[in-house]
């Protein structure tokens, strides 16, 4: 019932959204999308204007667990979705691979995708939805990646996980039915943090590399306290106080916060990397250290492409089911994966 009260609500014509919910802010030029806005007014009739809330880790969890399954909306089909385990450096890695109707013969791209949660909360079943559509949308396999969380397993436990997932990947692409040219390394959020650390570990090892990375609002620096996450520090779901609390479970000891596997905004040679998706949300506390670290690639000489979707918020890629601003945005997503990933010939 609340994912049609949202839906039906996130759905109403931007004309009758102003009318119930008032005109959508604007900061800095910008205008929240009115049905993010909508959605957001919702959010705070119901208490829930924090992703976290300050709760304890397990707690944290289960009240995500419970808010993306209201957003999530029913399951894009698929012709099969295969639990995996994969070697990890302490152990195994569960993790999922969604195979699409439609997918190219064999061998095929291939997208290795880590969640976002703030190295604390997410798991396969929040990112569901999100691995579906693009796996859909991009009819190319999806294999999502359950590293292990802090407070638990603080960093680099997810870093090294992450990029033992893409090495296994690109070691069993044959297995998987994958061209081990054309894999990319995908994620949102503290996912899109993997992701690039993935792309920077795998630049300077022997092994394979990423034939793409796509970043989606990813934290990149842990240090500077971009202005955005002052300026949007409440009111917009994430907010500041997440961020500490996320960085405080993952980073116990401050010190590895310039580490450029956390802080990759802060490392000292970014050239040599895999072209790069980086979307960025206006109304985002993440939104500068994602678009400073997408211009300083371009500025190393990799191939960037930025693309900042000024109405949207934090998480956005979560929120395709109940508003077509998000859906929008991630259908951009998808398209740049399949040309970024399509095969040469």
């Amino acid at each position: 019932m609340e994912h049609w009260v949202l839906r039906f609500a996130c759905g109403l014509p931007p004309g009758l959204q102003r009318l119930a919910a008032g005109a959508p802010p604007r900061i800095a030029g910008l205008e929240l999308a009115s049905d993010i806005h909508v959605l957001l007014r919702l959010a705070a009739l119901a208490g829930a204007e924090s992703v976290t809330g300050g709760l304890p880790p397990e707690e944290a969890r289960a009240q995500n667990r419970a808010g993306t399954a209201v957003t999530a909306g029913p399951k894009r089909p698929m012709s099969r979705v295969d639990g995996l385990e994969i070697p990890g450096p302490t152990g195994t890695i569960p993790a999922r691979l969604y195979v699409p109707p439609g997918a190219e013969p064999d061998p095929q791209p291939l997208i290795v995708y880590f969640h976002g949660g703030g190295w604390v909360i997410g798991d396969l079943d929040t990112h569901d939805g999100i691995c579906r559509l693009l796996a859909a949308d991009t009819a190319a396999p999806i294999l999502s990646v359950d590293y292990r969380l802090a407070p638990e397993h603080p960093f680099p436990a997810a870093v090294e996980d992450a990029f033992a997932a893409f090495g296994w990947a690109a070691e069993q692409a044959a297995e998987l039915g994958a061209d081990p040219a054309r894999i990319a390394v995908c994620g949102d959020s503290a996912g899109g943090n993997l992701a690039a650390a993935v792309s920077l570990l795998a630049r300077d090892s022997d092994g394979p590399r990423p034939a793409m990375q796509m970043l989606l609002y990813p934290v990149t620096d842990a240090v500077g306290k971009q202005p955005s996450r002052r300026l949007f520090a409440e009111h917009f779901l994430l907010t500041a106080a997440d961020m500490d609390w996320f960085e405080g479970h993952y980073l116990p000891d401050a010190s590895p916060a310039e580490d450029p596997r956390v802080s990759m905004l802060r490392a000292n040679d970014l050239s040599g990397l895999p072209p790069a998706y980086v979307a960025t949300a206006g109304f985002d506390p993440l939104r500068d250290e994602g678009e400073a670290y997408a211009e300083r690639m371009r500025a190393a000489g990799v191939h960037v492409a930025l693309r900042r979707h000024p109405g949207l918020v934090h998480g956005f890629a979560n929120l395709t089911a109940i508003s077509r601003s998000a859906r929008a945005a991630m259908l951009e997503v998808a398209g740049a994966l399949r040309m970024g990933l399509a095969s040469p010939r």
